[in-house]
């Protein structure tokens, strides 16, 4: 027997949960889609913001939209639709599209901390390291190395011979669940998938932690206040993003074989995470709110 499609369960369960999830799914995707693309516009439009910290953020906004679309609309759709399935391939596909996109926010967010190390403890020749050509060399580096890595657990889970259950217990297609469905030994992809969260999660956390131990290091010594609030200041928001991102991440990928619980603690990396980056970069920058209040008031200006 061949499995033609798989059925994604979802929060089938909870009924009565499901129409309220709904509800704050489809509104924090709105305003996921709007606040990073309020946030690409002013980094594009704002002559201030055309900084190497700022052009890393517009590239990790872009890979926001896309990590929050791969799994939104689906989730969207099984919540009030009788009908849950999802192709063989498109379940697939998902699922490669999923962990890549992930996986590439993994490696920008470490390179967006070695953004913020340079210029912090090299601050007179940071202009000149960190030039246009090198920023674009950097930022193509975390998509790369994104989707090599997801590749190989997604190719093995995929060789895997499916041909008994097909109930997905997740909202969308992911490693662990559709590996707990194979009737063939998931041993090589259940390796393949831990290898790959070492590489794409574990080493970028530790490496974002020698940079902070570093950047604290330099700050510490800066001797006026001011100086240190305005260092600090340039990594708090990158920091909260980084903490909530690999704190969920590192649990659930880390061991392959997935649990129950999965599906609630993906519900923090898929859809609040997403739309509480964009206000944690508003809020606490301070050329960003001056841009936003900026443009606010160049639009809601009225000729007398």
């Amino acid at each position: 027997t061949f499995v033609y499609e798989f059925f994604l369960l979802g929060f089938a369960p909870f009924p009565l949960f499901q129409h309220l999830l709904f509800i704050a799914v489809l509104f924090t995707y709105i305003i996921c889609v709007f606040g990073n693309v309020t946030i690409i516009l002013l980094v594009r439009t704002e002559p201030s913001l055309h900084t190497p910290m700022y052009f890393f953020i517009s590239i990790f906004t872009v890979l926001e939209i896309m990590f929050a679309s791969v799994t939104i609309p689906k989730l969207l759709s099984i919540l009030i639709q009788t009908k849950k399935n999802i192709s063989f391939f498109g379940c697939f596909v998902q699922m490669y599209a999923f962990n890549a996109l992930g996986e590439t926010e993994c490696f920008l967010l470490a390179l967006m901390v070695f953004d913020r190390y340079l210029a912090i403890n090299y601050p007179l020749r940071y202009s000149t390291i960190m030039n246009s050509q090198l920023c674009h060399r950097l930022a193509a580096i975390p998509w790369f190395l994104g989707f090599v890595t997801s590749f190989f657990p997604a190719i093995f889970t995929f060789l895997l011979d499916f041909c008994g259950p097909n109930e997905v217990d997740h909202f969308f297609c992911d490693l662990a669940p559709l590996q707990n469905l194979a009737c063939s030994d998931p041993f090589t992809s259940n390796i393949t998938t831990s290898v790959a969260a070492v590489v794409a999660t574990v080493l970028p956390f530790f490496t974002i932690v020698g940079f902070y131990i570093h950047i604290i290091y330099t700050v510490l010594k800066i001797e006026s206040k001011e100086g240190k609030t305005k260092a600090f200041s340039t990594c708090s928001s990158h920091l909260i993003v980084a903490s909530l991102f690999y704190g969920s991440a590192i649990i659930v990928y880390v061991r392959p074989k997935g649990s129950h619980y999965d599906k609630f603690l993906a519900l923090m990396y898929t859809v609040v995470i997403p739309v509480l980056n964009p206000f944690i970069y508003s809020l606490r920058n301070r050329e960003v709110k001056n841009a936003l209040r900026k443009n606010i008031t160049r639009f809601t200006k009225f000729p007398r």
